[in-house]
């Protein structure tokens, strides 16, 4: 997630999965100006924090410790949740087309043991929703539904992997593996893992982040044309196709969630652009290098439309001022998409950027994020924050979210989907 904005601003692509998410186009809304300043119930807002366990992110902190060790780190991020009146945690449990969990579809994943398929001695995803719920936090289970791995080679997966007993699956891209979007066994293998912890589990909500089809990589082609000549007759081209591939992966996820537990709520965090406004004039005042509808494929604006998310949390991971992608212009033009819709909509907050020294100078001022909030609460649509990520929530260097809590969480809240 956070490896993607600084890339796709500058249309390099790349979305580096180490480092880590209408009613009106981008003029109208800016023109309407925010929405009534009046906020829904004060006594409920959502505030969450992403935990990474790809390639030991956040969580664990490394491979290989025992599982007290695990537990001990994961209940310290809870309880650090919990110290800075946050309500939700986002929990990356299927980080590369593994699991968290003692899954039936996939291995156990090698962020754990430092091997894949090695079982930890505990259930981690188990253990965090008890120990979440305790605390008086959400507990989001964050799935990834395509990336296989983070490297090219299929013999490196465990030998009874999904996807070296189904190569046709799998189309290298980029350095790295992926499920191919354009297969309909793909889509509903993908599924049933997710849903696997569903059924299990007492989360909270099912999240997607901004990974759909991969992040362009520049002189490298995506190599599904057998299966759009397979299953694309009836589409245009080919852009159409994959876009209605991600549209029935997401409308179909959502109808499955609803048919098993109705009450656990669907989120996707994409990439802050849908499209910039010299592409589409519904687009929002962006000069990014990436847009989802065009190189992710995610038609992002048509869930809200269609109802198939119940909430959207965009990674609006740019500074106040930017002139690429100016967090001030893209705050109205997603209160304008979801305005009326009843999706929810939550910001998310590049807190992993705060007192970077590769980063512009408004991340070097602790007062930046806090501005953000300030800006949001002119929205009534907004209903909350999600802060990127689980460590800097922690370490805090600069001392970014703890003037966000003095200046905005005052005391602690429920989240917005709890009673």
């Amino acid at each position: 997630m956070a490896g993607a904005a600084g890339a796709a601003l500058s249309g390099t692509g790349g979305g580096a999965a180490a480092a880590a998410g209408p009613e009106a186009g981008a003029g109208t809304a800016a023109a309407a100006g925010p929405a009534s300043p009046a906020r829904p119930d004060p006594r409920s807002e959502f505030r969450g924090v992403w935990i990474a366990t790809v390639a030991n992110r956040d969580w664990p902190s490394r491979t290989g410790l025992t599982a007290a060790e695990q537990r001990a780190e994961l209940v310290a991020l809870l309880d650090t949740a919990v110290e800075r009146r946050l309500n939700v945690v986002v929990l990356q449990v299927r980080p590369t087309a593994d699991a968290l969990w003692p899954s039936p579809y996939e291995p156990w994943t090698q962020f754990l043991t430092g091997t894949q398929g090695r079982d930890p001695g505990w259930d981690p995803l188990g253990t965090a929703v008890a120990e979440a719920h305790a605390r008086g936090l959400e507990l989001h289970a964050w799935f990834n539904p395509y990336r296989v791995a983070n490297h090219p080679d299929p013999t490196r997966l465990v030998a009874d992997h999904p996807a070296r007993r189904h190569p046709e699956w799998v189309l290298p891209y980029g350095g790295k593996l992926y499920y191919n979007p354009g297969l309909p066994e793909v889509r509903r293998f993908v599924q049933d893992a997710m849903l696997d912890a569903l059924r299990r589990y007492d989360i909270d909500a099912v999240h997607w982040d901004d990974y759909f089809y991969p992040y362009p990589v520049a002189g490298q082609v995506f190599a599904d044309d057998e299966a759009y000549a397979r299953y694309g007759e009836d589409f245009p081209d080919k852009a159409s196709w994959r876009r209605n591939n991600t549209d029935l992966l997401v409308s179909e996820m959502a109808a499955r969630i609803k048919d098993i537990k109705p009450h656990v709520t669907f989120g996707v965090s994409p990439f802050g652009v849908w499209r910039n406004i010299a592409t589409d004039p519904e687009g929002s005042e962006t000069r990014a290098g990436v847009q989802t509808y065009d190189d992710l494929y995610a038609d992002t604006r048509k869930w809200i439309r269609e109802g198939w998310v119940d909430h959207v949390v965009p990674q609006l991971y740019w500074n106040i001022g930017l002139p690429a992608a100016d967090y001030a212009k893209l705050l109205p033009w997603w209160d304008a998409v979801v305005r009326g819709t009843g999706v929810g909509l939550y910001i998310g907050e590049a807190l992993y950027k705060a007192g970077d020294p590769a980063q512009p100078a408004a991340w070097q001022d602790p007062k930046e994020l806090s501005r953000h909030l300030e800006l949001a609460a002119a929205y009534a649509t907004v209903g909350g924050h999600c802060f990127f990520a689980a460590e800097e929530v922690a370490s805090d260097p600069i001392g970014a979210m703890t003037t966000v809590v003095a200046d905005h969480y005052p005391t602690r809240v429920r989240a917005r989907g709890q009673g």
